[in-house]
């Protein structure tokens, strides 16, 4: 009999509504291994998009195309990064637990619990569950808190806050049966905190993020879409698809595409936010020429638009973060995509280099920018498809088919 793992991923909510996402296709792969997954998460996605309404601790729903139950645990609702997120988490930390204890005397005892951050409170839930059970806790860190707050200016380094949530941190990874990392500079993070005494580096392991590429070619061969520009062979189309806020800085690409200088070049940018109407109102009244707002489409016609085009451009800022790794989803659909890629920031281990799927422009200048689309756009054709098949190639890394059977290692191991 296989183990019935639980999956703890306070926003899986979402992947729910979405049919997809990391844990969702983890579950689905670890059903068709035999295993028996389930996946408990809050009943409400980040900021209200969707959720569910219910006054009980606790309801199952069954995710029908992967056979999968979900645990959806009632939290406080809330929006915004404000106090209110902060007592979601809270709730959360303390209901799934709950929740847990009486879904298992219903169902079954754990045998491995498997248990996500993005906030540190989900695992020590995790650990928690796992001792009461006694059976082993993979921790899977999705974001270093607090060092990401600090970085990003939300803390102070030096901070009795920031300090306590560093010495949260550190129980946690001693605490932990395993650790997954989706950044494969995680031991470098270890040493530079100086618990490498502590933590040996036997119990980390990497899986980055990654594609489903059974739906993905299924999504590109039946969810097509009609697009004069995008079909317009006479262009080269550079396209983003992607959130449209000020955290993406998209208004950045409409600073590159005035410095392009090939005018076969023309920018197609799918997707919506806070900062969409401002950025229509640049084109107009800078008369950026070369760049098309193409709105927001389901997810499922992404595929088929970023296999359509001549370069996708990953697009980012500097962070130093970064210097850990990357594992931005947006990569892996446009390597699955098998298309050139521009990655316009720099990150250290990033797939897009290793495959040769394309350029980086690690100083994330806009000048150097307009330059390399310039460059890309100038190439001849077999060139252009080298980087696009090494781009497929390197998909298959990343295949979630595959990233399952690194899980499932971790899990049987003793």
């Amino acid at each position: 009999m296989k183990k019935n793992i639980w999956i703890l991923n306070h926003f899986a909510t979402g992947m729910f509504f979405s049919k997809g996402g990391r844990h969702y296709w983890f579950a689905k792969f670890l059903k068709k291994e035999g295993y028996n997954p389930t996946i408990f998460c809050c009943n409400a996605t980040h900021d209200l998009k969707k959720w569910f309404d219910t006054d009980l601790l606790w309801i199952e729903k069954t995710a029908d195309e992967i056979a999968v139950p979900f645990v959806i645990v009632k939290s406080s609702l809330y929006k915004g990064n404000g106090k209110d997120r902060v007592l979601n988490m809270i709730h959360f930390y303390f209901n799934v637990q709950k929740a847990a204890k009486e879904y298992a005397k219903i169902h079954a005892k754990p045998d491995v619990i498997y248990a996500s951050s993005v906030h540190p409170l989900t695992l020590v839930a995790g650990i928690k569950l796992a001792e009461y059970y006694g059976v082993k806790c993979i921790c899977e860190v999705r974001d270093l808190w607090p060092l990401s707050l600090v970085e990003y200016g939300y803390l102070k380094e030096n901070s009795l806050v920031t300090k306590l949530l560093y010495a949260g941190e550190h129980w946690i990874y001693k605490k932990a049966g395993e650790i997954i990392s989706l950044d494969i500079g995680f031991d470098d993070y270890i040493l530079e905190k100086g618990w490498q005494n502590d933590i040996p580096s036997t119990k980390v392991h990497y899986i980055n993020n990654g594609v489903d590429l059974e739906v993905f070619d299924y999504n590109r061969e039946h969810f097509s879409i009609q697009d004069e520009d995008l079909e317009n062979k006479d262009n080269f189309n550079v396209v983003y698809t992607g959130s449209i806020r000020r955290v993406n800085n998209v208004g950045k690409l409409l600073d590159v595409a005035k410095l392009v200088t090939n005018p076969k070049v023309k920018f197609l940018i799918w997707g919506a936010g806070d900062e969409l109407a401002l950025l229509k109102e640049r084109v107009q009244k800078e008369n950026i020429i070369n760049v098309v707002f193409k709105e927001r489409v389901e997810k499922n016609y992404v595929p088929y638009i970023n296999s359509n085009a001549d370069l996708n451009i990953a697009h980012g800022e500097n962070a130093a973060l970064l210097r850990f790794g990357i594992s931005a989803n947006k990569i892996f659909e446009y390597l699955a995509a098998g298309r050139p890629i521009l990655c316009d920031y720099h990150a250290n281990s990033n797939p897009i280099q290793t495959s040769n799927a394309g350029l980086c422009v690690d100083s994330g200048k806009v000048e150097e920018i307009a330059t390399a689309v310039d460059r890309l756009a100038g190439y001849n054709q077999d060139t252009l498809s080298q980087y696009g098949a090494n781009a497929r190639k390197g998909s298959h890394e990343f295949d979630f088919r595959k990233l399952t059977k690194k899980l499932i290692e971790i899990i049987e191991k003793n």
